[in-house]
């Protein structure tokens, strides 16, 4: 039988997120509200995330179009310092640890990525990740789950699927993954269904 694997997305299911963090901390070094300093990056945060920008440019691009005052690693930590542990599910995974492999599937960019994978322990558990702004491609689009499912080697059948975003979970589901559509206040609901599957593959 195939090996089974946990495959899971990082934002609002490992980590939470709050980009009113960052809002209201670049509304004070430059003069843009913090109620709208975000909607100037919608131009570029999706090049950046799909490979099509690096960190220098996509950190110099935000500077000038919010006319930023600090410097640009100030600028590169308010962009990073908006996440926290979701510690419900790092207990869950650290009971699993060594009992099955798991990977990462993420829309994300090379900031983030280097950030929450140095700053947060959830991520020990994780022996491998796909990210869309290596694959140069992005969930929903099928095009990054058949790229993971070849790199990583992944069954989708016997691949245990977890994603916030409903139009996420509904292209898995399309190719054949077996998926959980997660919230934080559904969290004993997912264990529930992850401890069913894992018996049904034979892991206690």
């Amino acid at each position: 039988m195939p090996q089974p694997v946990i495959l899971s997305d990082i934002g609002k299911v490992l980590i939470d997120f709050d980009f009113s963090i960052a809002a209201r901390r670049l509304a004070q070094q430059c003069d843009h509200p913090a109620e709208t300093v975000l909607t100037l990056f919608d131009d570029i945060k999706g090049p950046y995330e799909v490979g099509d920008m690096d960190d220098a440019e996509f950190v110099r691009q935000g500077m000038a179009l919010t006319g930023f005052r600090g410097t640009p690693e100030e600028f590169a930590a308010i962009w990073c310092e908006i996440f926290a542990q979701n510690e419900p599910m790092h207990a869950t995974l650290s009971a699993l640890a060594g009992k099955l492999p798991m990977h990462l599937l993420s829309n994300t960019n090379e900031l983030h990525k280097t950030y929450f994978l140095r700053e947060f322990a959830i991520f020990q558990h994780f022996q491998d990740g796909v990210y869309s702004h290596t694959a140069r491609c992005a969930k929903p689009g099928e095009e990054i789950f058949l790229k993971t499912a070849a790199q990583l080697n992944l069954d989708p059948a016997h691949t245990f699927y977890i994603d916030d975003l409903e139009a996420n979970i509904a292209t898995a589901k399309r190719l054949g993954f077996r998926t959980f559509h997660y919230s934080f206040v559904k969290h004993p609901q997912f264990q529930a269904e992850l401890d069913e599957w894992l018996a049904a593959q034979g892991i206690g």
